[in-house]
């Protein structure tokens, strides 16, 4: 965690990840009004092909996020929150076994996979939840693969469009 002082002797703070494999930047800061931002800088000649590489840090994220999916995607893009627990358990016990992962050394095998139940939930579910990959219905308790991350992108890339095409303020000198 960084700290930044600001002008007026403002202290912020800001959290930041840097892959250089990923080229990718992401800064969460606080403001003056003390909201929180999130910045996002990437190199987009080194982005990698595969969405999951992109959002998440490490290999075994990458992999309980596929999982995550796949298991979403086999009960028809929705689960409940009673299967989205029982999902985090099986991981937190290491008792789900799965033959997915494209991933040497693990490529068509059969392969237990372990991964700590609050890590999940902070970790996985509740950035993809974040993001817009996936929606929860408060009221239906229900767990649903969502196409806002697309739309929020394309949301993002208007609003450059907008900026770009504004005409100068003043002149810089």
């Amino acid at each position: 965690m960084i700290f930044i002082l600001d002008c007026n002797l403002n202290i912020h703070y800001c959290i930041q990840v840097y892959s250089k494999t990923k080229c990718l930047y992401i800064s969460y800061t606080t403001d003056i009004d003390n909201r929180t931002k999130m910045v996002i800088l990437f190199d987009r000649f080194n982005l990698p092909e595969d969405i999951y590489e992109i959002i998440f840090a490490t290999k075994q994220q990458v992999i309980v996020a596929k999982l995550l999916i796949e298991m979403m995607k086999d009960n028809g893009g929705e689960v409940g929150k009673t299967e989205m627990s029982l999902f985090a358990t099986k991981l937190h016990e290491g008792d789900l076994i799965t033959d997915v992962i494209d991933e040497a050394p693990f490529k068509g095998k059969k392969v237990k996979v372990s991964y700590n139940k609050r890590q999940f939930y902070d970790r996985i579910l509740t950035p993809m939840k974040s993001m817009g990959l996936i929606d929860y219905d408060l009221y239906k308790k229900r767990y649903r693969l969502s196409d806002k991350l697309n739309k929020e992108m394309i949301s993002i890339g208007l609003m450059w469009l907008k900026e770009m095409r504004k005409p100068p303020k003043s002149k810089v000198r």
